[in-house]
């Protein structure tokens, strides 16, 4: 347990990372595509390649938050039914939902192989004016999902091991969907850090 307990907050910190980076190329993307809009309009020239790098930012940085949306329970779930329904039963939900986003993400991951392969195999680059060696986004976009992989194994292994422990509260703080009381606390967590001080 120990082990996986490590594995689990070294995936939280690169996850973090992760989702720093993923941050940092929506917002490149958001301005390069500004200055490319505003040139268009006042200098009637375009700087070439924005929309084709914003796409590419695009793909990266969502496979690079995955991992940090996992471990923060922040994906979306409807959980009208779910709520109302026995903790064990719930549990069982949430192992089912666990396994069938890893096996998703895990041949996602290995048909972005595939393709990386292929690109890597025949140089294949965009029939773009850029002309991206293709290999580049790829593999960035490939690394994104294996983190997700590399966050999701310990997360699982340590929920099915308090689970079968009969700890159905760390299994559901590990893997359930989030309540509306953790969302409020959640939120009223990141109004306090932004909150000014009252000196």
């Amino acid at each position: 347990m120990i082990v996986f307990d490590r594995w689990l907050a070294l995936a939280q910190r690169l996850a973090r990372y992760g989702v720093w980076f993923a941050g940092a190329l929506l917002l490149a993307a958001a301005v390069l595509v500004s200055v490319d809009v505003l040139a268009r309009k006042l200098l009637s020239r375009t700087l070439g390649g924005a929309d084709e790098l914003s796409g590419y930012a695009f793909a990266i940085g969502t496979a690079w938050a995955l991992a940090f949306t996992l471990l923060e329970r922040a994906n979306v779930r409807v959980d009208a039914l779910y709520i109302h329904l026995p903790k064990p039963v719930c549990a069982g939900l949430d192992v089912l939902a666990q396994l069938s986003l890893g096996v998703f993400v895990a041949l996602l991951s290995w048909q972005a192989w595939v393709v990386l392969d292929t690109s890597l195999a025949f140089d294949a680059r965009a029939t773009t004016p850029l002309q991206t060696p293709l290999w580049i986004p790829q593999s960035l976009w490939l690394a994104g999902m294996l983190l997700f992989l590399f966050a999701w194994v310990p997360l699982l292994l340590r929920a099915l091991l308090a689970l079968a422990g009969g700890d159905l509260a760390v299994a559901r703080r590990l893997i359930g969907a989030r309540t509306i009381e953790e969302d409020a606390a959640a939120e009223s967590a990141h109004a306090a850090v932004g909150a000014p001080s009252s000196r």
